[in-house]
């Protein structure tokens, strides 16, 4: 556990070679945790890989499960600078950074401003959390999903939301905070449902199995929290900056894997992202989806294994 202020202590670990290539794994969600599957990506022959729980999640303290712990000191800009306290901590000069979906998002935020702490970037399910990326899949996708679509947003209680999602997020990240865990239940549950069923789109005819709500239940109250506060905010990023800014990232190499299949992350969104970053390569799955399949993983795989073995810039 370390302490970063404002009364956060965040988990981390380090696993591999302790003489080897510095590497950090960021966490999806936001607010998923870290999970130790992460690790069956690197050789841990050649890597020194370090996993960090973000604020409220995963086994940081206070966690987000708890109403009463208070979500003003966990922002993106508060998450960059966690990052950089444990790369002191541990001594690191500079790191290779892995990470999808929110993961990409602050990671990529996170090297935009640190370019000179990064060495490589890998990255699946790209995201970088526009307010438009946000609307479409919390609101887009009710054109494909009408039921669920309309059941998520009464659920909220917010009313119509024919001119955006905020106020839908909103509502949300206030029945979340609620005190009343009857309230705080029913608004994770209907989350998680729209989520579960945005993810049964990847891959029709096979659903996932309720990969959101399956969770341990401190876990999905959570993930579904820290989603609402920070999705209702539209992670505090100036809309398209993370694209705006793609040029600061030259000279890092980087690998972007995405499904052709996401529908909850259209692949636009690398496509776009691979335009602005001149030293990365993107390639498109033709069979997966947001959580990948086998090819995707192993395309991931390789690129940790080649970076591996590259000196470092």
């Amino acid at each position: 556990m370390i302490d970063v202020g404002d009364g956060q202590r965040l988990r981390w670990a380090v696993a591999g070679n302790p003489e080897g290539r510095p590497a950090l794994v960021v966490h999806g969600g936001p607010g998923s945790g870290s999970n130790t599957g992460a690790l069956r990506r690197f050789d841990p022959r050649r890597y020194r890989v370090v996993l960090l729980d973000q604020r409220g999640c995963g086994l940081s303290t206070p966690h987000a499960s708890d109403p009463t712990t208070d979500l003003r000191h966990n922002t993106t800009e508060h998450l960059i600078a966690d990052m950089e306290v444990v790369r002191r901590h541990l001594g690191i000069e500079r790191w290779l950074l892995y990470g999808g979906s929110w993961g990409s998002t602050l990671l990529l935020a996170y090297a935009q401003r640190f370019p000179s702490r990064v060495t490589a970037i890998v990255v699946h399910s790209v995201t970088t959390t526009r307010r438009s990326e946000i609307d479409w899949l919390y609101r887009g996708l009710g054109r494909f999903l009408p039921e669920q679509w309309e059941r998520f947003a009464a659920a909220s209680g917010a009313g119509p939301a024919d001119d955006g999602i905020t106020e839908v997020l909103r509502a949300y990240a206030a029945l979340t905070s609620d005190p009343d865990q009857a309230v705080r239940d029913r608004a994770t549950d209907a989350w998680c449902a729209w989520e579960d069923a945005v993810l049964a789109l990847d891959a029709p005819g096979s659903p996932p199995a309720a990969h959101y709500a399956g969770r341990p239940d401190a876990a999905r109250s959570a993930t579904v929290r820290i989603c609402a506060h920070y999705f209702a905010h539209g992670a505090w990023l100036e809309e398209g900056a993370l694209l705006r800014d793609a040029p600061l990232l030259a000279g890092i190499p980087g690998v972007l894997v995405h499904g052709r299949h996401d529908v909850g992350g259209p692949p636009h969104t690398a496509w776009e992202l691979s335009r602005r970053w001149s030293d990365a390569r993107l390639t498109i799955v033709e069979d997966a989806g947001h959580l990948g399949n086998a090819r995707s993983g192993g395309l991931v795989t390789a690129a940790l294994d080649r970076f591996a073995g590259t000196p470092e810039r």
